[in-house]
């Protein structure tokens, strides 16, 4: 028995006894099966039945009839479950019986009709589907016969279970139905195990009362889902789900005709038509239901005209993906990459693109408008038969997953046990798990290549003349299946196309591999036309050099990455059009990490060495800042970067680079003046900067403080200290190829009226005489951290006193703070802008958050150390762990800073320039929402959620802030 395959050699000895004397060869056959075990212990089930002895003599002695049987029992527990509540229809497998025996609708139409109650329905079903079996197990019939037989039978059993139901309804003349199959049943192509969709259709018969007529109809409709659906001890057949029909769950179970079409005339969704592809009379009134065909039928193919229909495609894929449980996407035959539902949802949008105007690829069923699709040149040759063959092996594998217990299941076992049954019954003899496997994968990758190649590569050929594949594809159609995917001008991108991959030179050929690819993530974005141009753009560039298109077609994760900056970030686009050598951080992890800002200050200041004269110096510098702020946002498009982790690295890039070119600066005075400099000059950080906030569309905040050196002319040091910060404005302020940072001081002491550089004892004198509250709110944020170490310092601890004043601050000095806030509130807010959705100014926006605890951090910071800090999150944290802020307080301004910070950097990614508000526009909700995460169908939910968590946090603000 070990030397026979079974399992557990000694539980299959004893049945094997239990079963009597049976041949060699009979034991032998029963090795051979799939599932050895299960075979022989259906076996030992069903001779122990009253009728059993029978046909396990009849078995015996028809070598045939003993294969057939075996194959399937070997397969399938449920069929010889089945076969041991009814042996005697083991022998509808005998001879020609098995070859005769009911196989199409007609026939299984008139095979069912004397099933006159539920469970001789559901006997004639199963006894049908075991025939089923055995000719598909036993390659008498194909994948895609044994698929419309199931079809067939279904919706057979469908018009029986009608037929038992209008028996049971006293008032059934009153109305006529129809059932109309959808899905797999309708595209004749139904698996073992399925729910089978359906949508039900009446009339009033002639005289009757409308309200009546629906009310029968639906508990006809109800009775047809209880008869198929209903477990007894014959099993169950199948689940009917209705909710493919208009308004899903929440709608009526059936309507009239005249409501269908009114439905869809005015309320169906893209989904709903492309449900509609696969529909067929199923049961009842066949004049109503070819009335329901031909009147629905017309819509299906103006789908793709609909102003939703690129959007709710995409809907309709993420909803598949997300449904998805993580434990579960590498197993899914159906869901997951490479499934089933990438070949169907494939071929389906290229039929609602190209079926408005080509009739002949409307077939519902999935292979047969493959190959249509093939034949009339909107897929390759190639990879139209590459895709049937994948399908039929996915199809088979799930119909071999169904069969062993008949459920529904579209997940590949993980148990060796199980994955060797499957792959015996595939016909892999040898490792049959671990052979399954690698063929399941293998198919898996040719699928989700082809799935995105179908779409794109055929373009390439329309505009590039390409004679492969012998592919049709009119200029014309291309330019439809481009607007359908979402392109806003698809001659535009034709051209584009055209000229990235025309011609016979290696560019051309690794760019006609690259497209399809790129145009697949290009068309995942809002902005799929400027992503393309930009491509080119950068292409041309770039094209030339030996690594660019290498590094693209060989590194599948760098390609998507570059697609995905092009097609979410205009600001990152244009940071690689000045440099386009950037691309090459794509693709390495490592190399999309923020530097520090030691190593930054390092690259910069040697970089600027180099440099003979000062501008030459500052344009290394911002060569390295343009480099290091396109890594930044990159790894923030890409989602690897919190929004704090953000502002610590844009404000490290940033203060790496002004120290450089403070250096710089201040070396090129000595070599001008040809002596050393006579001052100690620091700068100090303000606002967002000093907070380590910084964003991508801020300016950089500073001080400007110099220190005389011991017996320097205090004249000459004054202007020296102006010398240096005015050439540091300008060089880093200067329009180029470079983003330029704004160096603004107008927080310095009496703004933009007073001198742009100090002494520290002109500061001291001020701060001790001058300074008003807010300056020394002001001065919370401030970080001495560029120039001198010891000037630095020592302006430290200066303001320390003011900004974490000993005793807190006094009742005057805590309104004069409210009022100042008030003001701001009323009068700086631009006219006509919104405050609800004002990002700084409005409510529970970045001001009132920042305000709030600024306010708590000059009233306790003399006395709570942890408040001692410029970042804003920080300080809240310390807030709430000191009990000044209640633990939810805190968290609602925490959550709304951060939403707010997010939404403005992204939105500088998203368009490359700022904006003050929530953006209004379609178009700029969309990218926003797909830059963030959320999804650019999401922007109704994007923005009322930020309406939430501001109003929240400003209920804070008015409750903490303003008492």
């Amino acid at each position: 028995m070990s030397r026979s395959r079974f399992a557990d050699p000694e539980t299959a000895s004893a049945n094997l006894a239990r079963l009597g004397a049976v041949s060699a060869e009979f034991v032998e056959q029963i090795s051979a099966v799939a599932d050895p075990d299960t075979a022989l212990t259906s076996l030992v089930a069903l001779a122990e039945t009253d009728d059993g002895r029978s046909v396990i003599e009849a078995l015996d002695g028809d070598p045939v009839l003993r294969q057939r049987a075996m194959v399937v029992l070997g397969t399938s527990r449920a069929i010889g479950d089945f076969w041991r509540r009814h042996p005697q229809y083991v022998m509808d497998l005998v001879g020609e019986n098995l070859l005769e025996r009911p196989a199409t609708e007609p026939e299984y139409r008139d095979w069912l009709t004397d099933a006159t109650d539920p469970d001789a329905l559901r006997v004639r079903y199963h006894r049908e589907l075991a025939a089923i079996a055995a000719r598909d197990l036993n390659a008498h019939t194909t994948f895609a016969q044994s698929s419309a037989e199931l079809s067939d039978l279904a919706v057979a059993t469908l018009e029986a279970a009608l037929r038992i139901a209008v028996a049971n309804e006293p008032e059934a003349d009153l109305v006529r139905l129809a059932v109309i199959a959808l899905g797999k049943t309708g595209g004749h192509e139904l698996n073992y195990v399925s729910d089978v969709d359906v949508i039900f259709v009446h009339e009033p018969a002639e005289g009757a009362d409308d309200h009546r007529a629906s009310a029968v109809a639906a508990r006809l409709a109800s009775a047809i889902i209880r008869i198929c659906g209903e477990h007894t001890a014959e099993g169950t057949i199948w689940e009917v789900d209705p909710n493919l029909r208009p308004e899903g769950k929440q709608g009526p179970l059936s309507r009239t005709l005249a409501s269908h079409i009114a439905y869809y005339d005015r309320w169906a969704v893209t989904w709903e038509f492309q449900a509609l592809l696969k529909t067929r009379y199923a049961a009842g009134d066949r004049e109503l239901a070819d009335q329901y065909l031909a009147a629905l039928q017309p819509l299906v193919w103006k789908a793709a005209e609909r102003a939703d229909f690129v959007p709710e495609v995409r809907r309709m894929r993420r909803r598949v993906i997300e449904n998805i449980p993580a434990a579960h996407r590498d197993r899914q035959l159906k869901l997951g990459s490479g499934g089933l539902r990438d070949v169907e949802f494939a071929v389906q949008l290229l039929q609602l693109v190209h079926g408005r105007v080509d009739e002949q690829i409307r077939s519902p069923n999935t292979l047969e408008a493959l190959s249509a699709l093939t034949e009339r040149g909107y897929v390759g040759w190639r990879d139209g038969s590459a895709l049937e063959e994948s399908y039929e092996f996915l199809r088979a594998l799930e119909h071999r997953l169904q069969l062993f217990r008949l459920r529904r299941t579209h997940l590949v076992p993980e148990d060796p046990d199980d994955l060797r049954r499957i792959g015996r019954s595939m016909g892999f003899a040898t490792n049959p798990a671990d052979n399954l496997v690698k063929e399941w994968q293998a198919h898996r990758r040719i699928v989700s290549r082809l799935h995105e190649k179908i779409f794109y590569r055929p373009l390439l050929e329309a505009v590039a003349s390409l004679p492969e594949d012998r592919l049709r594809l009119s200029t014309q159609a291309a330019e439809d299946r481009l607007a359908a995917l979402g392109f806003s001008d698809p001659r535009g991108a034709m051209a584009h196309i055209s000229a990235l991959s025309s011609g016979v030179t290696r560019r051309a050929v690794i760019q006609r591999s690259l497209l399809p690819a790129m145009l697949s993530w290009f068309a995942e974005s809002p902005q799929p036309d400027a992503a393309l141009l930009a491509f080119r753009q950068i292409s041309e560039e770039l094209g030339d050099s030996p690594w660019y298109l290498r590094k693209l077609r060989d590194e599948g994760t760098g390609a998507q990455q570059f697609a995905q900056m092009l097609s979410s970030s205009t600001y990152v686009t244009d940071l690689i059009r000045r440099a386009p050598d950037a691309v090459a951080l794509l693709g390495d992890d490592e190399a999309l990490v923020p530097r520090e800002l030691e190593r930054l200050d390092t690259e910069m200041t040697l970089a600027a060495r180099r440099h003979p004269i000062p501008d030459g110096a500052v344009r290394a510098i911002r060569r390295i800042r343009r480099r290091e702020l396109c890594r930044v946002a990159m790894s923030d498009v890409l989602g690897r970067l919190d929004i704090t982790e953000v502002g610590e690295a844009l404000t490290s890039i940033n203060t790496a680079t002004i120290a450089a070119t403070l250096r710089t600066a201040e070396l090129a005075w000595s070599i001008d003046h040809d002596r050393p400099v006579p001052t100690r000059n620091a700068i100090i950080l303000m606002g967002r900067l000093g907070g380590h906030e910084a964003g991508y569309g801020s300016d950089a905040d500073v001080m400007f403080v110099h220190d005389p050196i011991a017996g320097a002319d205090v004249d000459e040091a004054k202007a020296c200290a102006l010398w240096v910060a005015q050439l540091i404005r300008k060089m880093l302020g200067a329009a180029g190829a470079d983003p330029a940072l704004e160096i603004d001081a107008g927080l310095r002491p009496e703004g933009k009226n007073g001198p742009l550089v100090r002494t520290f004892d002109a500061y001291a004198a001020y701060y001790a005489k001058w300074s008003d509250t807010w300056e020394a709110q002001a001065l919370l944020r401030a970080e001495a951290a560029i120039g001198d170490p010891e000037l630095c310092e020592r302006f430290t601890a200066l303001i320390d006193p003011l900004r974490y004043p000993e005793d807190g601050l006094s009742t005057t000095q805590e309104r004069e703070i409210r009022r100042i806030k008030a003001r701001v509130d009323s009068e700086r807010l631009p006219r006509g802008a919104n405050p609800n959705t004002h990002l700084k100014l409005g409510r529970g926006g970045l001001a009132d958050v920042e305000w709030t605890i600024q306010l708590l951090q000059m009233q306790h910071a003399h006395r709570v150390p942890e408040l001692r800090t410029t970042r804003t999150l920080a300080a809240l944290e310390a807030a709430a762990e000191a009990g000044l802020l209640s633990t939810e307080d805190a968290q609602a301004l925490i959550e709304s800073w951060r939403l707010v910070a997010r939404i403005r950097n992204g939105v500088v990614l998203w368009r490359a320039k700022p904006a003050e508000s929530m953006v209004e526009t379609a178009m700029d909700r969309a990218g926003l929402a797909h830059l963030l995460g959320i999804g650019q169908d999401h922007t109704e939910e994007m923005v009322n959620d930020y309406m939430r968590i501001t109003r929240r946090a400003r209920q804070v603000v008015e409750r903490v802030f303003y008492e």
